[in-house]
């Protein structure tokens, strides 16, 4: 069986490559010389300094991309060796936190999670990129739904197909993490087939939407005042984060002295 291997003398750079790998349960052998590399090494990681000491025909650069993950996803893509996937579905689990998952041809790529919902559009830029296909499909959950209009509005302009779907039917890890369960429940998003949307969504805040914002506003102001409902509107919205609007309220307030 074709395997990854590891190869670097930057012990900082060979430390966060074995993070991930293990993190993501990707075998690979760690390779102390580049002499009498095993038949079975398909793909070598190593340093951009290092990278024309390996003569090996595949091999990457770990720390030449934006994150340690980019660059196993390109590992593991010329492991699989295919340039063509006949279907590709992209899986969004919404959310503060949204997961969002990839399978191609029935096999499941990469599952993982981003920290707010305005990084999905170019962590699924990436995979359209990283992953070419006949077709390409972009499948999100029918939850949290302001989150979700916004991720699907946010997405239309890359012109593939969006779908709804379900996610009732998606099973949660109990005992998982935060991060792995929506990161598992955006793969089973991914394999289920929903309605196709045909055009940009509405962003309504409900007003129990918009007090939890101005809840949440307040401990990061360390209870000294919440910020605006027309502000709470904006965050929901995606046009302010929650800290610039806090930054803006405390402004606010310091001109009326």
């Amino acid at each position: 069986m074709k395997t990854i291997g590891v190869y670097t003398r930057d012990f900082s750079l060979y430390h966060d490559v074995l993070k991930v790998l293990k993190k993501r349960k990707v075998p690979y052998v760690s390779l102390s010389s580049l002499d009498n590399i095993p038949s079975r090494i398909s793909v070598i990681l190593t340093s951009h300094q290092e990278i024309h000491d390996v003569s090996a025909s595949k091999v990457i650069a770990a720390d030449a991309y934006d994150t340690i993950d980019h660059a196993v996803d390109l590992a593991l893509q010329m492991l699989i060796g295919k340039e063509l996937y006949t279907t590709v579905f992209i899986g969004i689990d919404p959310g503060d936190h949204p997961g969002v998952a990839v399978v191609g041809d029935d096999i499941l790529l990469q599952k993982t999670h981003v920290d707010s919902p305005e990084k999905v559009v170019s962590i699924v830029k990436r995979f359209l990129r990283e992953y070419p296909a006949i077709d390409h499909t972009i499948r999100i959950g029918h939850g949290s739904i302001l989150t979700r209009n916004r991720i699907i509005n946010a997405l239309i302009p890359l012109e593939v197909p969006i779908e709804i779907v379900d996610e009732t039917r998606t099973s949660s890890m109990q005992q998982a993490s935060r991060s792995e369960r929506d990161s598992e429940a955006a793969a089973s998003i991914a394999l289920l087939s929903g309605g196709l949307v045909q055009r940009r969504l509405p962003l309504e805040p409900t007003r129990g939407e918009i007090k939890r914002v101005q809840a949440k506003s307040r401990l990061l102001a360390e209870g000294r005042f919440s910020i605006s409902k027309q502000q709470a509107i904006e965050v929901l919205k995606g046009n302010l984060s929650l800290a610039e609007a806090v930054d803006l309220e405390l402004s606010q307030k310091q001109k009326k002295r």
